[in-house]
Protein backbone atom coordinates (compact mmCIF):
# COMPACT_ATOMS: atom_id res chain seq x y z
CA UNK A 1 0.00 0.00 0.00
CA UNK A 2 1.03 3.62 -0.47
CA UNK A 3 1.75 5.72 2.58
CA UNK A 4 2.06 9.50 2.94
CA UNK A 5 4.69 10.85 5.33
CA UNK A 6 5.91 14.32 6.22
CA UNK A 7 9.48 15.34 7.01
CA UNK A 8 9.83 18.67 8.77
CA UNK A 9 13.08 20.65 8.93
CA UNK A 10 14.13 24.08 10.07
CA UNK A 11 15.16 26.38 7.23
CA UNK A 12 18.50 28.19 7.11
CA UNK A 13 17.32 31.01 4.89
CA UNK A 14 19.23 34.15 4.01
CA UNK A 15 17.98 37.61 5.00
CA UNK A 16 16.61 38.16 1.48
CA UNK A 17 14.87 34.79 1.49
CA UNK A 18 13.44 35.53 4.92
CA UNK A 19 11.89 38.71 3.55
CA UNK A 20 10.42 36.81 0.62
CA UNK A 21 9.02 34.10 2.90
CA UNK A 22 7.18 36.71 4.95
CA UNK A 23 6.01 38.40 1.73
CA UNK A 24 4.63 35.16 0.25
CA UNK A 25 2.83 34.28 3.49
CA UNK A 26 1.39 37.80 3.58
CA UNK A 27 0.17 37.56 -0.02
CA UNK A 28 -1.48 34.24 0.68
CA UNK A 29 -3.18 35.75 3.75
CA UNK A 30 -4.29 38.81 1.74
CA UNK A 31 -5.88 36.64 -0.97
CA UNK A 32 -7.65 34.51 1.64
CA UNK A 33 -9.07 37.53 3.47
CA UNK A 34 -10.07 39.34 0.27
CA UNK A 35 -11.91 36.28 -1.02
CA UNK A 36 -13.55 35.78 2.37
CA UNK A 37 -14.79 39.37 2.36
CA UNK A 38 -16.41 38.77 -1.04
CA UNK A 39 -18.03 35.55 0.10
CA UNK A 40 -19.23 37.17 3.31
CA UNK A 41 -20.85 40.02 1.35
CA UNK A 42 -22.63 37.56 -0.95
CA UNK A 43 -23.89 35.58 2.02
CA UNK A 44 -25.27 38.72 3.69
CA UNK A 45 -27.10 39.54 0.44
CA UNK A 46 -28.41 35.95 0.43
CA UNK A 47 -26.64 35.18 -2.85
CA UNK A 48 -24.71 32.05 -3.76
CA UNK A 49 -21.02 32.13 -2.87
CA UNK A 50 -18.40 32.01 -5.62
CA UNK A 51 -16.79 28.64 -6.32
CA UNK A 52 -13.08 27.90 -6.51
CA UNK A 53 -12.92 28.39 -10.29
CA UNK A 54 -14.56 31.80 -10.00
CA UNK A 55 -12.16 32.85 -7.24
CA UNK A 56 -9.19 31.82 -9.40
CA UNK A 57 -10.44 34.14 -12.15
CA UNK A 58 -10.65 36.93 -9.60
CA UNK A 59 -7.13 36.11 -8.45
CA UNK A 60 -5.86 36.57 -12.01
CA UNK A 61 -7.53 39.99 -12.12
CA UNK A 62 -5.99 40.95 -8.78
CA UNK A 63 -2.52 39.99 -9.95
CA UNK A 64 -2.85 42.29 -12.98
CA UNK A 65 -4.57 45.16 -11.17
CA UNK A 66 -2.45 48.19 -10.31
CA UNK A 67 -3.47 48.42 -6.65
CA UNK A 68 -2.71 44.72 -6.00
CA UNK A 69 0.25 44.28 -8.36
CA UNK A 70 2.36 43.01 -5.44
CA UNK A 71 0.54 39.68 -5.73
CA UNK A 72 2.40 39.02 -8.99
CA UNK A 73 5.66 38.84 -7.04
CA UNK A 74 4.43 35.75 -5.17
CA UNK A 75 4.14 32.30 -6.80
CA UNK A 76 0.69 31.51 -8.15
CA UNK A 77 0.12 28.03 -6.73
CA UNK A 78 0.46 29.00 -3.04
CA UNK A 79 -2.11 31.75 -3.59
CA UNK A 80 -4.49 29.28 -5.25
CA UNK A 81 -3.99 26.91 -2.32
CA UNK A 82 -5.17 29.71 -0.03
CA UNK A 83 -8.42 29.84 -2.02
CA UNK A 84 -8.73 26.05 -1.72
CA UNK A 85 -8.33 26.36 2.04
CA UNK A 86 -11.13 28.91 2.08
CA UNK A 87 -13.35 26.58 0.05
CA UNK A 88 -12.63 23.77 2.50
CA UNK A 89 -13.48 26.07 5.41
CA UNK A 90 -16.85 26.89 3.82
CA UNK A 91 -17.52 23.19 3.19
CA UNK A 92 -16.91 22.45 6.87
CA UNK A 93 -19.20 25.35 7.81
CA UNK A 94 -22.09 24.24 5.61
CA UNK A 95 -21.66 20.65 6.85
CA UNK A 96 -21.88 21.80 10.47
CA UNK A 97 -18.34 20.72 11.33
CA UNK A 98 -16.98 24.23 11.99
CA UNK A 99 -17.98 27.83 12.52
CA UNK A 100 -18.10 30.46 9.80
CA UNK A 101 -14.58 31.15 8.43
CA UNK A 102 -12.71 33.98 10.11
CA UNK A 103 -10.20 36.46 8.74
CA UNK A 104 -6.55 35.52 9.21
CA UNK A 105 -4.35 37.76 11.31
CA UNK A 106 -0.77 38.70 10.62
CA UNK A 107 1.75 36.64 12.56
CA UNK A 108 -0.63 33.78 13.32
CA UNK A 109 -0.18 30.50 11.48
CA UNK A 110 1.75 32.11 8.62
CA UNK A 111 2.24 29.44 5.97
CA UNK A 112 1.94 28.60 2.28
CA UNK A 113 2.42 25.45 0.24
CA UNK A 114 3.61 24.31 -3.17
CA UNK A 115 1.30 21.52 -4.46
CA UNK A 116 3.15 20.75 -7.72
CA UNK A 117 6.13 18.40 -7.21
CA UNK A 118 7.42 19.21 -10.72
CA UNK A 119 8.34 22.70 -9.53
CA UNK A 120 10.28 21.38 -6.52
CA UNK A 121 13.86 20.13 -6.55
CA UNK A 122 15.42 18.33 -3.60
CA UNK A 123 19.17 18.12 -3.05
CA UNK A 124 19.61 16.00 0.08
CA UNK A 125 23.36 15.71 -0.35
CA UNK A 126 23.79 19.44 0.17
CA UNK A 127 20.75 19.80 2.49
CA UNK A 128 18.88 22.23 0.28
CA UNK A 129 15.58 22.48 -1.58
CA UNK A 130 14.55 24.56 -4.61
CA UNK A 131 11.24 26.42 -4.32
CA UNK A 132 9.70 28.67 -7.03
CA UNK A 133 10.59 32.37 -6.67
CA UNK A 134 12.76 31.52 -3.67
CA UNK A 135 15.56 29.58 -5.28
CA UNK A 136 17.72 27.11 -3.36
CA UNK A 137 17.06 27.24 0.38
CA UNK A 138 19.16 25.33 2.88
CA UNK A 139 17.64 23.39 5.75
CA UNK A 140 18.94 21.60 8.82
CA UNK A 141 18.94 17.96 7.82
CA UNK A 142 18.16 15.64 10.73
CA UNK A 143 17.10 12.50 8.86
CA UNK A 144 16.92 10.98 5.39
CA UNK A 145 13.81 11.77 3.32
CA UNK A 146 12.16 8.57 2.09
CA UNK A 147 9.71 8.39 -0.80
CA UNK A 148 8.66 10.56 -3.71
CA UNK A 149 8.03 14.24 -3.01
CA UNK A 150 4.35 15.18 -3.43
CA UNK A 151 4.09 18.71 -2.00
CA UNK A 152 5.94 21.14 0.26
CA UNK A 153 4.57 23.42 3.00
CA UNK A 154 6.51 26.35 4.43
CA UNK A 155 5.39 27.66 7.82
CA UNK A 156 6.58 30.05 10.49
CA UNK A 157 6.72 29.21 14.19
CA UNK A 158 7.90 32.07 16.36
CA UNK A 159 10.86 33.68 14.67
CA UNK A 160 11.87 30.59 12.63
CA UNK A 161 10.73 29.15 9.31
CA UNK A 162 10.19 25.44 8.72
CA UNK A 163 9.70 23.31 5.62
CA UNK A 164 7.47 20.23 5.67
CA UNK A 165 8.12 17.84 2.78
CA UNK A 166 5.29 15.39 2.15
CA UNK A 167 6.32 12.19 0.39
CA UNK A 168 4.60 9.06 -0.86
CA UNK A 169 6.16 5.63 -0.66
CA UNK A 170 5.15 2.04 -1.16
CA UNK A 171 5.10 0.06 2.09
CA UNK A 172 4.37 -3.59 2.74
CA UNK A 173 1.55 -4.39 5.15
CA UNK A 174 2.98 -6.21 8.11
CA UNK A 175 1.74 -7.95 11.21
CA UNK A 176 2.60 -6.51 14.61
CA UNK A 177 5.61 -7.97 16.37
CA UNK A 178 3.62 -8.67 19.54
CA UNK A 179 0.18 -10.01 20.50
CA UNK A 180 -0.30 -7.76 23.53
CA UNK A 181 -3.51 -5.78 24.08
CA UNK A 182 -3.59 -2.87 26.51
CA UNK A 183 -6.04 -0.27 27.76
CA UNK A 184 -4.98 3.29 28.57
CA UNK A 185 -6.54 5.66 31.08
CA UNK A 186 -5.47 9.27 30.52
CA UNK A 187 -5.45 11.68 33.43
CA UNK A 188 -3.92 14.70 35.10
CA UNK A 189 -2.23 13.25 38.18
CA UNK A 190 -0.79 10.57 35.87
CA UNK A 191 -0.54 11.26 32.18
CA UNK A 192 -1.30 7.65 31.24
CA UNK A 193 -1.96 4.46 33.19
CA UNK A 194 -1.83 1.19 31.28
CA UNK A 195 -3.86 -1.88 32.18
CA UNK A 196 -0.62 -3.85 32.69
CA UNK A 197 0.40 -1.47 35.51
CA UNK A 198 2.76 0.78 33.54
CA UNK A 199 2.38 4.48 34.31
CA UNK A 200 3.67 7.66 32.68
CA UNK A 201 4.19 10.73 34.85
CA UNK A 202 2.58 13.94 33.56
CA UNK A 203 4.48 16.63 31.75
CA UNK A 204 4.81 19.44 34.32
CA UNK A 205 7.16 21.66 32.32
CA UNK A 206 4.24 23.96 31.53
CA UNK A 207 4.28 25.16 35.15
CA UNK A 208 7.86 26.38 34.98
CA UNK A 209 7.45 27.89 31.54
CA UNK A 210 4.09 29.35 32.49
CA UNK A 211 5.79 31.42 35.18
CA UNK A 212 8.56 32.49 32.77
CA UNK A 213 6.05 33.48 30.10
CA UNK A 214 3.96 35.42 32.62
CA UNK A 215 7.06 37.32 33.75
CA UNK A 216 8.05 38.17 30.18
CA UNK A 217 4.49 39.23 29.40
CA UNK A 218 4.64 41.73 32.25
CA UNK A 219 7.87 43.10 30.84
CA UNK A 220 6.23 43.37 27.43
CA UNK A 221 3.35 45.42 28.87
CA UNK A 222 5.82 48.07 30.07
CA UNK A 223 7.31 48.61 26.62
CA UNK A 224 6.03 50.92 23.92
CA UNK A 225 4.01 48.94 21.41
CA UNK A 226 5.67 48.31 18.01
CA UNK A 227 8.99 49.74 19.22
CA UNK A 228 12.27 47.88 18.65
CA UNK A 229 12.43 46.66 22.24
CA UNK A 230 8.79 45.61 22.08
CA UNK A 231 9.48 43.46 19.00
CA UNK A 232 12.50 41.86 20.69
CA UNK A 233 10.40 41.01 23.70
CA UNK A 234 7.67 39.49 21.51
CA UNK A 235 10.24 37.22 19.85
CA UNK A 236 11.54 36.19 23.27
CA UNK A 237 8.05 35.18 24.37
CA UNK A 238 7.51 33.31 21.11
CA UNK A 239 10.70 31.33 21.69
CA UNK A 240 9.48 30.32 25.16
CA UNK A 241 6.15 29.15 23.74
CA UNK A 242 7.95 27.20 21.02
CA UNK A 243 10.30 25.57 23.54
CA UNK A 244 7.35 24.47 25.67
CA UNK A 245 5.60 23.12 22.59
CA UNK A 246 8.68 21.09 21.60
CA UNK A 247 9.04 19.67 25.12
CA UNK A 248 5.41 18.55 25.14
CA UNK A 249 5.67 17.07 21.65
CA UNK A 250 8.86 15.18 22.50
CA UNK A 251 7.24 13.74 25.63
CA UNK A 252 4.21 12.56 23.68
CA UNK A 253 6.35 10.99 20.95
CA UNK A 254 8.44 9.04 23.44
CA UNK A 255 5.40 7.73 25.29
CA UNK A 256 3.41 6.83 22.16
CA UNK A 257 6.40 5.13 20.51
CA UNK A 258 7.07 2.98 23.58
CA UNK A 259 3.42 1.91 23.75
CA UNK A 260 3.18 1.10 20.03
CA UNK A 261 6.36 -0.97 20.10
CA UNK A 262 5.16 -3.18 22.96
CA UNK A 263 1.45 -3.59 22.14
CA UNK A 264 -0.51 -4.66 19.05
CA UNK A 265 -3.94 -3.34 20.10
CA UNK A 266 -4.38 -0.19 22.18
CA UNK A 267 -7.74 0.84 23.65
CA UNK A 268 -8.41 4.47 24.62
CA UNK A 269 -11.44 6.51 25.67
CA UNK A 270 -13.39 8.88 23.41
CA UNK A 271 -12.83 11.90 25.62
CA UNK A 272 -14.71 15.14 24.93
CA UNK A 273 -11.86 17.46 25.90
CA UNK A 274 -13.84 20.56 24.91
CA UNK A 275 -16.55 19.83 27.47
CA UNK A 276 -14.07 18.68 30.12
CA UNK A 277 -12.12 21.93 29.87
CA UNK A 278 -15.12 24.27 29.66
CA UNK A 279 -15.02 27.38 31.83
CA UNK A 280 -16.89 27.38 35.14
CA UNK A 281 -17.14 31.16 35.44
CA UNK A 282 -20.83 31.19 34.54
CA UNK A 283 -22.71 34.43 33.90
CA UNK A 284 -23.44 37.62 35.83
CA UNK A 285 -26.88 36.30 36.82
CA UNK A 286 -25.60 32.82 37.65
CA UNK A 287 -21.92 33.02 38.63
CA UNK A 288 -19.97 29.77 38.78
CA UNK A 289 -18.42 28.11 41.81
CA UNK A 290 -14.81 27.00 42.37
CA UNK A 291 -13.81 28.98 39.31
CA UNK A 292 -10.14 29.22 40.24
CA UNK A 293 -9.82 25.50 40.93
CA UNK A 294 -11.61 24.62 37.68
CA UNK A 295 -9.35 27.02 35.79
CA UNK A 296 -6.28 25.22 37.12
CA UNK A 297 -7.78 21.86 36.19
CA UNK A 298 -8.56 23.09 32.67
CA UNK A 299 -4.98 24.29 32.31
CA UNK A 300 -3.68 20.89 33.41
CA UNK A 301 -5.97 19.03 31.01
CA UNK A 302 -5.10 21.16 27.98
CA UNK A 303 -1.37 21.09 28.75
CA UNK A 304 -1.26 17.28 28.41
CA UNK A 305 -2.35 17.27 24.75
CA UNK A 306 -4.54 14.15 24.82
CA UNK A 307 -5.85 14.66 21.28
CA UNK A 308 -2.32 14.88 19.84
CA UNK A 309 -1.28 11.81 21.85
CA UNK A 310 -4.21 9.83 20.43
CA UNK A 311 -3.35 11.01 16.90
CA UNK A 312 0.21 9.76 17.34
CA UNK A 313 -1.00 6.40 18.61
CA UNK A 314 -3.30 6.12 15.58
CA UNK A 315 -0.72 6.55 12.83
CA UNK A 316 2.10 4.72 14.65
CA UNK A 317 -0.06 1.67 15.28
CA UNK A 318 -1.22 1.66 11.65
CA UNK A 319 2.39 1.83 10.50
CA UNK A 320 3.34 -1.07 12.80
CA UNK A 321 0.35 -3.20 11.81
CA UNK A 322 -1.53 -2.60 15.06
CA UNK A 323 -5.00 -1.27 15.88
CA UNK A 324 -6.33 1.61 17.94
CA UNK A 325 -9.79 1.16 19.47
CA UNK A 326 -11.79 4.04 21.01
CA UNK A 327 -14.55 3.27 23.53
CA UNK A 328 -17.08 5.48 25.37
CA UNK A 329 -15.81 6.75 28.74
CA UNK A 330 -19.10 6.02 30.54
CA UNK A 331 -18.65 4.09 33.81
CA UNK A 332 -14.95 3.36 33.21
CA UNK A 333 -14.01 5.12 36.45
CA UNK A 334 -16.92 4.00 38.64
CA UNK A 335 -17.05 0.33 37.60
CA UNK A 336 -15.25 -2.45 39.46
CA UNK A 337 -12.88 -4.33 37.17
CA UNK A 338 -13.29 -7.47 39.30
CA UNK A 339 -17.05 -7.93 39.75
CA UNK A 340 -18.43 -5.34 37.32
CA UNK A 341 -20.52 -3.51 39.92
CA UNK A 342 -21.04 0.18 39.06
CA UNK A 343 -21.15 2.72 41.87
CA UNK A 344 -19.55 6.15 42.03
CA UNK A 345 -19.05 5.77 45.80
CA UNK A 346 -16.49 3.04 45.11
CA UNK A 347 -13.93 5.65 44.14
CA UNK A 348 -13.00 6.89 47.58
CA UNK A 349 -10.30 9.34 46.47
CA UNK A 350 -8.59 10.41 43.28
CA UNK A 351 -6.16 7.48 43.50
CA UNK A 352 -8.01 4.79 45.49
CA UNK A 353 -10.82 2.51 44.32
CA UNK A 354 -12.63 0.24 46.80
CA UNK A 355 -15.63 -1.64 45.47
CA UNK A 356 -18.65 -1.36 47.79
CA UNK A 357 -19.97 -4.68 46.45
CA UNK A 358 -17.03 -7.11 46.60
CA UNK A 359 -14.42 -5.08 48.47
CA UNK A 360 -11.91 -5.14 45.60
CA UNK A 361 -9.21 -2.53 46.32
CA UNK A 362 -6.99 -1.13 43.59
CA UNK A 363 -5.49 2.04 42.21
CA UNK A 364 -8.32 4.02 40.64
CA UNK A 365 -6.46 4.76 37.39
CA UNK A 366 -5.41 1.12 37.00
CA UNK A 367 -8.97 -0.02 37.62
CA UNK A 368 -10.22 2.39 34.94
CA UNK A 369 -7.54 1.19 32.49
CA UNK A 370 -8.66 -2.41 32.94
CA UNK A 371 -12.28 -1.42 32.36
CA UNK A 372 -11.21 0.38 29.18
CA UNK A 373 -9.37 -2.76 28.06
CA UNK A 374 -12.44 -4.94 28.67
CA UNK A 375 -14.62 -2.49 26.74
CA UNK A 376 -12.19 -2.51 23.82
CA UNK A 377 -12.05 -6.31 23.70
CA UNK A 378 -15.84 -6.43 23.65
CA UNK A 379 -15.95 -3.98 20.74
CA UNK A 380 -13.38 -6.02 18.80
CA UNK A 381 -14.77 -9.47 19.52
CA UNK A 382 -18.52 -9.07 19.95
CA UNK A 383 -19.35 -5.74 18.35
CA UNK A 384 -21.75 -5.02 21.20
CA UNK A 385 -22.07 -2.84 24.30
CA UNK A 386 -18.88 -3.65 26.22
CA UNK A 387 -20.05 -3.18 29.82
CA UNK A 388 -20.78 -6.85 30.48
CA UNK A 389 -17.36 -8.21 29.52
CA UNK A 390 -15.11 -9.50 32.31
CA UNK A 391 -11.33 -9.45 32.25
CA UNK A 392 -11.39 -13.17 32.94
CA UNK A 393 -12.37 -13.65 29.28
CA UNK A 394 -9.30 -11.79 28.03
CA UNK A 395 -7.12 -14.77 26.90
CA UNK A 396 -9.92 -16.35 24.83
CA UNK A 397 -10.97 -13.05 23.22
CA UNK A 398 -7.35 -12.17 22.51
CA UNK A 399 -6.77 -15.33 20.50
CA UNK A 400 -9.96 -14.85 18.49
CA UNK A 401 -9.11 -11.24 17.71
CA UNK A 402 -5.51 -11.68 16.62
CA UNK A 403 -5.75 -14.99 14.76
Amino acid sequence: MKQLRAFKFKLRETSLQQTKLAQFAGCRRFVYNKALAIQQGLKEEEQQVVGYAGLCKLLTEWRHAEETAFLAEAPTHPLQQGLKDLGRAFSNFFAGRAKFPRFKKRGRNDSFRYPDPKQIKLDEKNSRIFLPKLGWVRYRKSRVIAGEVKQVTVSRAGDAWYVSIQTEQEVVSRAPGTCSVVGIDLGVAKFATLSDGTTYAPNVEYRKYGKLIAREQRRLSRKEKLSANWRKQVKKIQRLHRRLFNIRLDFQHQASTAICKNHAVVVVEKLNVKSMSASASGTVEKPGTNVKAKSGLNRSILSQGWAEFRRQLQYKLESAGGTLVAVPPKHTSGKCSSCGFICKESRKTQSKFVCVQCGHCENADLNAARNILAAGLAVLACRETPMGISLKQEPTVLVSVLT
